[in-house]
């Protein structure tokens, strides 16, 4: 027996031995390994990379979700365009190389997005070869065999992640693409063929969804979430954007589920950001770590006004921007700030 037949025998009984195995692990809808053995495939496997610190990690479904214009699709481009240069946002983590990214914008119009990322529609900023972004075809004819815009879109999820050979799908947002009448429905579809994509495609998923209306002087929870308890059950991680009582252009990020990690960022350290676009981008800036109730609205609390009388009082006494944070109850950032609105 020659060695080329010997090497076919040997692949054969491999490939059999692989067979049989899969067969007595199936038990109806349930495959049954040992404990020792789920660990030694799993062995096998690279461990996750962080994709925005330990908020989003790969090959995880994760939810981002905030109230109406507090900055979700800011965020998530501004992820989206760390992922496909393999850079870090600054202040957080990233821990994968560059990633072809698609981006599912179903907020915007291209004429908004380019506003966002323009001076002025002067001055684009230019993004990575890797960010690819979709938007509904406005023409769009229903297939027969479909009943929904919805139903066409899963069907198609599969098909633009394999020809676009994206690794990570970022969606913005969940809320647009439910029906009015059948959102429980639509939205249980969705995040069932999402989360098939993260396992049979090794795709990273991030998904955006609005809240409803909510106490803005009580701390987020996943309660926040519409239809919060079945989304939740079927994702991976999620997180959430704040609105800072303190200035209007502050914004906290808070951690709400993990599976990955341990639970970093909750109520007593949260992230700080502030929005600005200094040049041709808009985006969120890392100003540092908070707990999250000093960014609550009170409504005992003074007035901006008042606070601000205080503040200059402060600062003629001498007192340093930590000081007049603590002494005020706010962050050094927010002191700052303040000062240089007014020019002190």
């Amino acid at each position: 027996m020659n060695k080329s037949n010997l090497t076919t025998i040997v692949k054969d009984l491999k490939q059999q031995e692989e067979h049989l195995k899969t067969k007595n692990a199936l038990q109806g809808c349930l495959i049954v390994k040992k404990a020792n053995t789920w660990v030694d495939e799993a062995k096998n496997r690279p461990i996750p990379n962080m994709l925005f610190s330990e908020f989003w990690y790969e090959n995880e479904l994760s939810i981002l979700f905030a109230d109406t214009n507090i900055g979700k699709s800011i965020l998530a481009v501004q992820i989206a365009d760390s992922l496909s240069r393999g850079k870090a946002i600054s202040g957080f983590k990233l821990e994968c190389k560059p990633k072809k990214v698609l981006y599912l914008d179903f907020e915007l119009s291209d004429k908004q997005f380019e506003n966002r990322c323009s001076d002025d529609y002067q001055g684009h900023y230019t993004f990575h070869e890797n960010f690819l972004r979709a938007e509904l075809n406005s023409e769009l004819e229903l297939p027969a065999k479909h009943k929904s815009i919805e139903d066409y879109l899963c069907d198609s999820l599969e098909l633009s992640i394999t020809k676009s050979e994206a690794e990570v799908l970022i969606i913005d947002n969940l809320t647009y693409l439910n029906n009015d009448n059948e959102k429980a429905k639509y939205a249980l579809h969705l995040m069932k063929t999402l989360k098939k994509l993260t396992k049979s495609n090794n795709i990273s998923v991030l998904v955006l969804s609005h809240t409803p209306k909510r106490e803005d002087s009580k701390p987020i929870t996943k309660n926040d979430l519409a239809g919060s308890k079945m989304l939740m059950n079927f994702c991976d991680s999620s997180f959430a954007i704040g609105a800072s009582s303190q200035d209007h252009s502050f914004r906290y990020i808070k951690q709400i589920k993990q599976r990955n990690t341990e639970h970093l960022y909750h109520s007593e350290n949260v992230v700080l950001c502030e929005i600005s676009k200094s040049s041709n981008f808009l985006k969120f800036n890392f100003l540092g770590f908070v707990s999250e109730s000093e960014h609550l609205a009170n409504i005992a609390s003074s007035s901006i006004e008042e606070r601000d009388d205080k503040m200059i009082g402060l600062i003629n006494q001498g007192l340093s921007n930590v000081q007049i944070g603590k002494e005020l109850g706010i962050h050094e950032a927010t002191v700052r700030q303040r000062k240089a609105k007014l020019n002190i």
